[in-house]
């Protein structure tokens, strides 16, 4: 079983659990044996380009952050390897803020979670707003575009554009293809996000909050078809091409690192067992 995480967020963005401490991941990292993590909270743009309210760090933050983590990966140093990174969005003309952030942290993960519109306006996916074809296709641009330019070294969730999809179809096959041929081509790895499965298992709503439950993992099994992602499709086509895969468990929530192996198990349920073993997992990075 993998023993390293690169995708884990902190109170900073606004949407992860306020009163998680930096630590407390460390922790429950230590306590599942991991042997390396990553910080890769959600970027702060020097350019402001995303207004919307608890989506990331500000720009005033980034100081801060950063000698958070220092001071872990010192105090924790005999225990795990803690690095420092971001998750970030390629936007044409945003390169040069993007490459800076690279340089100054270890792990970049691209998690594109929305694409310039025709007017330039930001459009999201998770606003669950309809996506025509040709922008469907411009998100499968961009994330081909950042790995030729070698911003990323983790794609993460890449298939997270099925939140404004019904059906997986020609197109849906076509933007698939697209980031399997450019992952192979510049050797970067593909994420399985566990984090949709987590947030609709373990960490359901109820009145409009999110609770923390311990049902067994067979309840669990019954409640991971509203997960938008993994996409069982997705990772059909992806298993067909050489490319490195690992898991991501973009830990928001106390609790969501320890559910690691049952997340993992329910990965498998919605992608099967099959295309699983078909991929080439890795092993340490």
């Amino acid at each position: 079983m993998q023993k390293f995480n690169y995708h884990s967020h902190t109170y900073r963005c606004g949407h992860a659990e306020l009163t998680m401490k930096d630590e407390d991941y460390i922790k429950e990292y230590i306590q599942m044996g991991f042997k390396k993590m990553a910080f890769t909270d959600h970027c702060p743009e020097k350019n402001k380009i995303d207004n919307r309210d608890d989506m990331r760090m500000s720009y005033s933050q980034k100081g801060e952050y950063l000698n958070s983590i220092k001071e872990l990966k010192e105090k924790y140093a005999d225990k795990i390897e803690i690095k420092s990174g971001f998750e970030v969005e390629y936007l044409p003309g945003e390169e040069e803020n993007i490459r800076e952030l690279k340089e100054d942290t270890d792990i970049i993960v691209l998690g594109q979670h929305f694409i310039y519109d025709n007017n330039k306006n930001l459009k999201p996916f998770f606003a669950r707003d309809s996506f025509t074809d040709e922008e469907l296709m411009r998100y499968a641009e961009y994330l081909k575009k950042a790995m030729e330019l070698g911003i990323p070294d983790i794609v993460a969730h890449p298939d997270t554009y099925m939140i404004v999809r019904k059906k997986f179809g020609e197109v849906e096959s076509r933007v698939a293809n697209i980031i399997c041929e450019s992952a192979e081509k510049y050797n970067i790895p593909l994420e399985i996000n566990l984090a949709q499965i987590f947030n609709n298992t373990y960490n359901i709503k109820q009145n409009g909050k999110r609770v923390l439950n311990n049902d067994p993992l067979e309840k669990q099994k019954e409640r991971i078809s509203n997960a938008p992602y993994p996409v069982k499709e997705f990772w059909e086509i992806a298993s067909n091409y050489n490319i490195r895969v690992l898991y991501g468990i973009d830990a928001h929530f106390r609790g969501q690192i320890l559910r690691y192996n049952e997340l993992v198990e329910l990965a498998t349920e919605i992608i099967g067992k099959e295309t699983i073993d078909k991929l080439n997992f890795i092993e340490d990075f």
